[in-house]
């Protein structure tokens, strides 16, 4: 949502004793929001719009495309003919055309900018914005039925507990309104006529390809990602158990493997800890550790699972596959003394290790092994790829089922190459490089079409990197070739190699490292069915095929990260570190990828991305799950995110260049596709600002992947970009005017590589990766109403964010702020009144004993007494104000014996609303952030963070929230409120 120039905030006690002449204009202001520039489509709920499951009756026009299902159509149908019940027929025939269109407002597309609910964290308007000359007609023809309209919203269930409060104080002003044009569609009309109604069904560009993908002019895909988990040190495969848990489970290089559950919160113990016998090293680029691991697709019934991991044993490195059983005694366990080992290779080099095991529809395990290492698989006349008397290069199919009292595993009987004498009997394909993570198609939901088919992505050597649909026996051509071209022009010309081409190759210039991906399947976004995601190490970038089912073209698509715009969702982000490592999709099909910042197996850097389509979803209802529940042994380490979301960042301005100079390098983007014989590929027209710096997951004896190494342990610290903003606020009777740093510092961390935002490193932006403070989640608490308000100090102090390397936390033991002492008499003169039992205001602290305030002998204290000397339960609140009043300020909370304050991340009207009603106010006026109403010196802490509430509960404490002391914020987004009464309250 773009900046606004200026918000007037009018407290309802003002309103109460000032004219009306007055009144209209600042209410109107409260109300409207002038807008410029782009919107994007949402609805009221802050989601993507989505194609209802059944026809809309009454709002037919957004039947294919809107913001309404059929019981909110229904709905809406009520209320209209609730309305008409006053009309006559001529009545009915004129004006039913204006009040249907207003209220279907509620199912178009752009419902969220047309009622400026685009930040969830705003006020809505009441009704959606008009165009002026579609507002003058209704005034001309049926202005009388606005106070019906504005009636018929009151009894509809409003999700802001403080609309009610404003229907109720319109209900005083519609009849001048209706009187007065200019008051009427000054209430009325949106500012921007491009997305004001009924323009914005009638605009073309709006609507040309709306509730598709959205592209950027070079036909990027803009698609926005959300954080599931962080802090795991070089994840290099996730996987789910299929077993209606939803639980999935991500291993670590290291040779841990981690239970995440539903909610997204952690079991502490590892599901299997192997670092004592896994081979891998802390330096960048290492190859080696354990890098795969796969359950039974009967887990809930064989209970086993299969790991892929590097071992040094006899003085040789190997490949190991082992067997686990699961323990009988926790679900989230693998026994460790169960393990059994299936197979070993021996590994000539310490690259190229492969590293895939999955299940195919078959039931049969596969398995994907490197061609041993070194540049150019130099072993043997043809190499081992080529070599079927070797387990390197191939794909493995081995049956791993009924093997308890036998042979570890059985040979399926149509394995291609059972009648070759020479040839190992496991191999199902061969001829493959360094394939690195491959991907069962699960099929069209509908169709089943596609379904079983196995992707692949083989890492290349000097020119290019491709993706390839594994056949039974087929011969994928390395080292004969690389991609579609020859690289050994010996073997190429050998009328015998009958290679299977790829289905899409790329060269360097795009990426040195392809990390193959998943065809989506999903249900939660249905226009990313069908195509097959995927990413390169090296670059960072990420990618898409789509197939043309007629021709069997797979047509290429880059990925890009929307615009804060298109991504401004909750939750959502569009930024992620660029080393793409692998891919994983959960047990409903939705897809993943996990990266990292610095390519270490030591290095806590790594992320799990979640991808998110902005531009449509499915229907509400039509995805839901119910996880069956797990039981847990241990504790539950909650997930907090420590990315800013797209929708919390700050308006910031550019910093000034700086004087670096960066060698350039372009490359040509092509309108071609590649098909599946032709070797023709697409590449983008981009820029470059550095050299790619970075470790691929396949380096060689070559310059350009021994440079991989190299140049991946060459770290990159985060740099902050100081950027100021001026917010003016006027209120009713003062305007502040404060600029401050528009983003909180950044720590150098163990996260110091570039992350991708609209475009990765091919052609970046020049920001370098920031690190957010980590909080952690815990479960909700009682708390207990409070009924006191006490002085605090002024809101124009310096925030100061101060933070530690390895858990970002504010330093604790730090006592809340104080009055100095002018402040403090200068604040007495004015408020040393009592307002009641309900809301007290202290007057002059008692001095000595625990329950003064101010500064004494240079000691902080804290205000631990409520009114009348009582002393203060946890949970209570007040709003510290530097003018005094008593209905306005920063919010602050006492907790554990201090006060301390509370970010606006998340805090909405609901918040809000439970903060005045504990202080005896009967409604929330306005949620003022960015510490608009004052921030707090750094010495107090930040106790809340993440707050979300229902707006019935008794104290913040009850609500959704972090840990208490746990955030990722700054007291630049220490957050205010103001509070005042309904209609006809004192």
């Amino acid at each position: 949502m773009t900046p606004r120039s200026n918000l007037v905030v009018v407290p309802w006690p003002v309103l109460r004793t000032t004219s009306l002449s007055y009144l209209l204009p600042l209410l109107l202001l409260l109300l409207i929001h002038p807008w410029r520039g782009s919107c994007h489509p949402q609805c009221l709920d802050f989601k993507p719009p989505f194609e209802p499951r059944q026809p809309l009756v009454f709002c037919k026009e957004y039947t294919k495309f809107g913001c309404c299902d059929l019981e909110q159509d229904e709905e809406i149908s009520t209320r209209f003919y609730t309305v008409m019940d006053y009309f006559d027929y001529s009545g009915f025939t004129t004006c039913g055309k204006f009040i249907r269109s207003i209220l279907c407002q509620e199912c178009s597309p752009y419902s969220a900018h047309l009622y400026d609910a685009e930040d969830a964290n705003t006020p809505m308007r009441l009704l959606p914005g008009l165009c002026g000359d579609y507002c003058a007609d209704y005034w001309h023809q049926c202005r009388y039925t606005l106070s019906l309209v504005l009636e018929g919203l009151g009894s509809k269930s409003v999700q802001d507990p403080g609309h009610r409060g404003h229907l109720a104080r319109m209900a005083n002003l519609t009849a001048a309104m209706e009187e007065d044009q200019g008051l009427f569609c000054d209430f009325l009309v949106l500012k921007d006529r491009q997305y004001c109604y009924p323009n914005v069904l009638t605009n073309t560009e709006l609507n040309a390809n709306l509730g598709s993908v959205r592209e950027d002019p070079e036909g990027c895909l803009e698609l926005c990602l959300q954080e599931v988990a962080n802090g795991l040190r070089n994840p290099v495969a996730m996987i789910h158990a299929n077993d209606g848990s939803h639980r999935f489970f991500v291993a670590e290089q290291l040779g841990y493997v981690w239970v995440y559950l539903a909610n997204g919160s952690r079991v502490d113990r590892p599901f299997l800890n192997l670092t004592q016998a896994v081979l891998t090293s802390p330096w960048a680029g290492d190859e080696r550790g354990f890098l795969c691991i796969a359950l039974h697709p009967r887990f809930t019934t064989v209970r086993k699972a299969y790991v892929y991991y590097s071992v040094y044993a006899k003085r040789q490195e190997k490949i190991r596959i082992s067997e686990f059983t699961l323990s009988p005694h926790d679900d989230n366990q693998l026994d460790h003394a169960s393990e059994r080992t299936i197979l070993e290779v021996v590994e000539p080099a310490s690259n190229h290790n492969g590293g895939q095991l999955l299940f195919g529809d078959d039931g049969y395990l596969y398995i994907f092994i490197g061609d041993g290492g070194r540049a150019g698989d130099p072993f043997g006349k043809f190499g081992n790829s080529q070599n079927k008397s070797t387990h390197l290069g191939k794909a493995l199919r081995i049956d791993i089922n009924d093997n308890d009292n036998g042979a570890p595993y059985s040979i399926p009987p149509d394995n291609p190459f059972l009648g070759e004498t020479t040839a190992m009997p496991e191999i199902y394909a061969y001829g493959v490089r360094n394939m690195w993570r491959c991907s069962i198609d699960r099929g069209d939901a509908a169709t089943g079409y596609g379904r079983g088919r196995l992707f692949c992505g083989d890492v290349g050597q000097n020119k290019y990197e491709e993706v390839d649909l594994i056949v039974k026996g087929g011969n994928y051509g390395w080292r004969a070739k690389e991609g579609f071209s020859c690289y050994d022009r010996k073997l190429c010309q050998n009328s015998s190699l009958d290679d299977i081409l790829p289905i899409f190759a790329y060269p360097h210039k795009l990426g040195k490292s392809v990390t193959g991906g998943y065809i989506y399947r999903g249900c939660q976004m249905p226009n990313l069915n069908g195509l097959y995601i995927f990413g390169d190490f090296m670059s960072g970038r990420l990618m898409s095929l789509k197939e043309n089912t007629t021709t069997g073209e797979w047509l290429y698509n880059e990925i890009c990260m929307g615009k804060d715009q298109t991504c401004r969702f909750p939750k959502l982000i569009n930024s992620y570190y660029k080393y793409i490592i692998s891919f994983a999709e959960d047990e409903a099909g939705e897809l993943y990828f996990l990266a990292t910042g610095s390519p270490s197996a030591s290095a806590r850097a790594g992320v799990v991305y979640k991808i998110m389509d902005p531009s449509k979803r499915a229907p509400p209802g039509k995805c839901s799950i119910k996880p069956s529940p797990v039981k847990v042994k241990g504790k539950l380490i909650h997930f907090h995110p420590k990315e800013e979301f797209v929708i919390n960042k700050k308006p910031t301005t550019t910093a000034a260049p700086t004087t670096t100079t960066r060698k350039t390098t372009t490359t040509t983007r092509k309108a071609t596709t590649t098909t599946t014989r032709k070797a023709t590929t697409t590449t983008r027209k981009t820029t470059t600002t550095r050299k790619a710096t970075t470790t691929a997951t396949g380096g060689d004896d070559n310059p350009e992947e021994n440079d991989r190494a190299k140049q991946a342990t060459a770290a990159r610290r985060p740099t902050t970009t100081k950027a100021t903003v001026t917010v003016q606020i006027t209120a009713t009777t003062t305007a502040v005017k404060e600029t401050r740093p528009a983003r909180r510092p950044t720590v150098a961390a163990v996260r110091p590589n570039v992350r991708p935002t609209v475009r990765p490193s091919v052609k970046a932006n020049g920001r370098k990766a920031s690190t957010t403070a980590l909080g952690v989640a815990s479960s909700h608490r009682p708390g207990y109403r409070s009924t006191v308000m006490t002085p605090t100090s002024s809101p124009n102090s310096t925030a100061r964010h101060q933070t530690d390397h390895h858990h970002h936390r504010a330093p604790e033991g730090h006592a809340n702020t104080t009055l100095s002492k002018a402040q403090e008499k200068l604040w007495l003169a004015e408020k040393q009144v009592s307002t009641g039992e309900g809301n007290q205001v202290h007057k002059t602290p008692p001095r000595g004993g625990g329950g003064g305030g101010g500064r004494a002998g240079g000691r902080i204290r804290t205000y631990n007494q409520g009114s009348r000397g009582k002393k203060l339960r946890t949970g209570a609140v007040r709003l510290v104000s530097a003018d005094g009043l008593r209905d306005r300020g920063r919010v602050e909370i006492f907790i554990h014996g201090q006060w301390g304050t509370v970010c606006d991340d998340l805090f909405n009207s609901k918040a809000a609303a439970v903060v005045c009603r504990q202080l005896g106010f009967t409604a929330s006026l306005a949620v003022m952030k960015r510490a608009t109403l004052g921030e707090a010196e750094s010495a107090v802490r930040i106790l809340l963070d993440d707050v979300e509430c229902r707006g019935t509960e008794r104290t913040l404490l009850e609500c959704k929230r972090s840990k208490i002391g746990k955030h990722n914020c700054s007291h630049q987004e220490d957050v205010g409120v103001i509070c005042g009464y309904q209609t006809g309250e004192e």
